[in-house]
């Protein structure tokens, strides 16, 4: 073993079927990976949001494949390509959405080996009133997905209740995210009357007209059917714009020639639109008769800019609707119900003020995203802590205010995280290659052993650093057989099936074997890069030495390879000296350096 000086970045990549939602729905989370000093990551289909993204410090991948409609043939091409980019990313975290990448992402992310595994339910595909097969389907899916994830988070409460009460989840896996918007860009202080007025001339609507607006996709599960028909019948006091892109891709897309019809009918369309905080503050009231959300964003916004809401009255909207609080819930698919909860709220001004405000006081209370964004990182960091891992993280995911490190004697519980630490950062030697598992044991060994010295160095994220070995290399290796023997073949099996690595597993026991003239050991030392640059690993090294002496130990061997030259100088810093040259692997010279009180 020797020490380890390579440094993987810290690596988020977040997973959607198109460009549309890494820039509207997960753009602040990707931002946040940036100012911890990682890499953020967009995984999806092109499309015209990637340059925007990439101008914010965004890298983009590519999944040409991905489509948001039905496509058997495309979603395999998509999870073929996906695989290819997980094994050459490296991803540190894979952080999935939507329902087509949150199923396929989950499971291929944990088949290659990412770290960590985050998903998170933007809202259940289906609902209570589904057809029962198809909602065993979609439960199905889901619960086989949640159980390749380290993470999953919920947006809606009632998804969270739902998949927990049916097992979809395994036990205590899910937590409650909710939903989020930018409360500084959707706040009612900067609605600016000019504009209100020059959009409102541009709609066709006079001040004393009542505007009803609704943002969102062009398709039939929005509500849009509905809505045309509702407004139909209420009259010249009311202008109803559209703003929101066609989505042709999709089974339920608005028909043109319903479109046309709402347009001949006087519904004003705005199509695809980025200024949407000026139309928000444009309108009166806002109309979302959707059949099935998760936490409806646009719903926020405008809750957020001071405006009424009406709504169905299903999962999704009633979180963001307190029925006669903050406006109306309203039956599904029921157009009169619609009509006349429109003209309730637009014919009477002193309701429309006060659900105003208390649209206001709830987007302010439970709709900030930086609330969000914190949950989100926070499950990034807790997530890689539990593994283990928290190695991975960088400094800045740590607090604020920079902790002390704390030095103490590895105990038992320190396993994993010391195996986990090794292979990531020592990129020499044989042992890490018979696999995480059989490290896990062989530092279990090390840390209860009676004649082993394990200093562990440990921030809040777990521990940073290492040091290990023992008084007497050959008496270690023998009760290292004695009691974990059977165990570590066992957690190495499926790489023993190969004749060289059962070869360079012989050397290694059969080295540990021979008799030296210098019998104690340093095994390894590790320094995850968050803690590097601050003589961490001459402070773990002397701590051993020291702890050694203390023994009554003569003197203490390190093998290094011959082309390591950093742990070679690393060493020598420390008062390791040459000494000679030994063959632990046939082919492979390394170099044997000693150090003596």
């Amino acid at each position: 073993m020797t020490t380890g000086e390579s440094a993987p970045q810290f690596r988020v990549g977040h997973l959607t079927t198109v460009d549309l939602s890494l820039r509207f729905l997960v753009h602040p989370q990707l931002l946040a990976v940036s100012e911890w000093g990682g890499e953020p990551v967009g995984i999806s289909a092109p499309g015209p949001w990637v340059e925007g993204l990439e101008a914010d410090g965004i890298r983009h991948v590519s999944l040409s494949a991905s489509t948001r409609g039905m496509s058997p043939m495309n979603d395999l091409r998509a999870a073929i390509q996906l695989w290819r980019v997980l094994r050459r990313e490296q991803l540190t975290v894979l952080h999935t959405h939507n329902p087509k990448p949150g199923l396929y992402g989950r499971v291929l992310g944990r088949l290659a080996g990412v770290p960590l595994v985050v998903n998170t339910l933007h809202g259940m595909y289906v609902t209570e009133s589904d057809r029962a097969a198809k909602r065993l389907l979609v439960y199905a899916m889901e619960a086989v997905a949640a159980r390749f994830s380290d993470v999953e988070l919920h947006q809606n409460p009632e998804d969270l209740d739902l998949c927990t009460r049916k097992r979809i989840l395994p036990r205590g896996k899910g937590s409650l995210l909710g939903n989020g918007v930018d409360l500084s860009r959707f706040d009612p202080e900067r609605v600016d009357p000019e504009t209100r007025r020059r959009l409102r001339a541009e709609w066709g609507a006079g001040e004393d007209q009542v505007v009803i607006g609704m943002v969102g996709r062009m398709v039939n599960e929005k509500g849009y059917p509905e809505l045309f028909e509702a407004v139909a019948g209420l009259g010249d006091g009311y202008v109803t714009v559209v703003a929101g892109p066609e989505d042709p891709e999709k089974s339920d897309a608005v028909a043109p020639e319903v479109i046309e019809r709402a347009r001949e009918a006087g519904v004003v369309f705005l199509g695809m639109r980025t200024d949407v905080d000026d139309l928000y503050g444009a309108m009166d009231i806002f109309v979302l008769p959707s059949h099935r959300e998760g936490f409806p964003r646009a719903a926020m916004e405008a809750a957020a800019t001071g405006l009424p809401i009406i709504a169905t009255d299903v999962r999704g909207c009633r979180q963001v609707v307190d029925h006669e609080v903050n406006g109306l819930l309203v039956p599904l698919r029921e157009p009169t119900a619609l009509r006349e909860a429109i003209a309730t709220i637009g014919g009477d001004e002193t309701m429309r003020r006060r659900m105003s405000e208390a649209s206001i006081a709830k987007a302010r209370s439970e709709f900030d995203e930086k609330r969000v964004v914190d949950i989100v990182m926070s499950s990034y960091r807790d997530g890689l802590t539990d593994k283990g891992l928290g190695h991975l993280l960088p400094a800045a995911a740590l607090s604020d205010t920079e902790d002390e490190l704390v030095f103490r004697s590895a105990r038992a519980d320190d396993a994993r995280a010391l195996a986990a630490l090794h292979m990531s950062q020592i990129d020499t030697g044989f042992l890490p290659t018979l696999g995480k598992r059989f490290m896990t044991v062989l530092y279990r060994a090390l840390s209860t052993w009676p004649g082993a010295v394990v200093e562990v160095a440990a921030d809040e994220g777990g521990p940073v650093g290492f040091v290990s070995g023992v008084e007497d290399v050959g008496a270690f290796y023998r009760d290292f057989a004695r009691r974990f023997g059977l165990r570590a073949c066992l957690a190495a099996l499926p790489r023993l099936v190969r004749p060289s690595v059962v070869r360079r597993a012989w050397e290694s026991f059969r080295y540990g074997g021979q008799e030296h003239d210098v019998v104690a050991e340093l095994l390894s030392m590790a320094v995850a890069p968050r803690a590097r640059r601050k003589g961490l690993a001459n402070r773990l090294g002397l701590t051993f030495l020291a702890a050694l002496r203390d023994r009554g130990v003569e003197g203490v061997r390190v093998v290094v390879g011959s082309d390591n030259e950093a742990a070679i100088n690393a060493y020598s810093k420390m008062g390791f000296a040459p000494h000679s040259q030994v063959e632990v692997h046939v082919g492979e010279i390394s170099e044997v350096l000693v150090w003596r009180p």
